[in-house]
């Protein structure tokens, strides 16, 4: 069974380093973020139709990745960031979205807290409001019920300190196929 871990959070949080790093810890396959990829290829300034087509872009690629990984599939971002990030920029989201959302499951979120340095980069938009997205987050991870830890701290310790949530998690609870 493969268990898929997504790795959520504002922007500027390390993600795509920790989901990096976790999957050559675990030996296993990691997906990039697909919304790189895909805003990279456009000509124009991305609409909210743009937001689904990512979401659904991020679903096959971890689908793809999955036929490779090896006990875990780390995914860097999932649609709880399709999803915040259209209800942040457009103040709604996709039905689709949302009822993948609910049925295409994780086993586990991490959480990436806001204590790292804002990195900028063309395609981040919030550099003043992480703390608030940052809460959005948390929200929506309790308002899903959905199984998650925080992961703090920076460089090295970061990726120790997502290691020992991977390990104590799974070792203590019972894992249900989703």
């Amino acid at each position: 069974m493969i268990r898929r871990i997504a790795i959520t959070g504002p922007e500027s949080t390390g993600k795509s380093i920790l989901s990096e790093s976790l999957a050559r810890h675990f030996k296993t396959q990691w997906v990039p973020e697909y919304a790189r990829e895909y805003l990279a290829l456009l000509e124009t300034q991305y609409k909210q139709s743009d937001i689904l087509e990512i979401a659904k872009g991020q679903l096959c690629a971890e689908e793809e990745h999955k036929t490779y990984a090896n006990n875990f599939l780390f995914c860097d971002t999932d649609l709880l960031v399709t999803k915040i990030w259209s209800e942040v920029k457009y103040g709604n989201c996709d039905e689709w979205i949302l009822q993948q959302l609910v049925n295409h499951s994780y086993d586990l979120f991490l959480l990436c807290d806001i204590d790292l340095p804002w990195a900028p980069d063309p395609l981040r938009e919030h550099p003043n409001f992480r703390k608030e997205l940052f809460d959005i987050y948390l929200k929506n991870l309790k308002l899903y019920k959905f199984p998650f830890a925080i992961v703090r701290g920076t460089g090295i310790d970061r990726m120790n300190n997502a290691i020992k949530i991977i390990d104590e998690y799974f070792i203590h609870t019972p894992l249900v196929s989703k």
